[in-house]
């Protein structure tokens, strides 16, 4: 059941996406800081967290999930270290995440030629 939970809440997640991305004029850059934004928001009112133990991979590998994890690295900071965990908590919290998706990036442009748009 916990694979059934993860792919249709993804999958909301993603359509939900989808429809503000054709039914508004807002750029998709946009979009995903909104939806980091979101996932803040929803982690410090601590709505997001028990969702993300409902749907597991579902709701914590969209952007959402992003925001939240990056919400829950400032939160441990700032207990830890006061005031200077607001500008560090969230660079520990994230930087596996973001690190895996450098060093992807950079084997992907190893194995594929890149073209400029014409």
């Amino acid at each position: 059941m916990d694979y059934v939970n993860a792919f249709w809440v993804g999958g909301l997640i993603c359509a939900l996406v989808q429809i503000l991305m054709e039914k508004t004029k807002m750029l998709p850059g946009r979009i995903m800081v909104m939806l980091v934004c979101l996932g803040v928001f929803l982690g410090a009112v601590q709505i997001y967290q028990p969702f993300v133990e409902f749907a597991g991979a579902g709701a914590s590998v969209p952007l959402l999930g992003f925001g939240n994890v990056l919400w829950k690295g400032v939160r441990e900071a700032v207990d830890e270290n006061g005031f200077l965990g607001i500008f560090m908590g969230g660079f520990k919290a994230s930087a596996v995440g973001i690190s895996g998706a450098l060093v992807s990036g950079y084997i992907a442009s190893l194995v594929f030629q890149p073209k400029m748009k014409k």
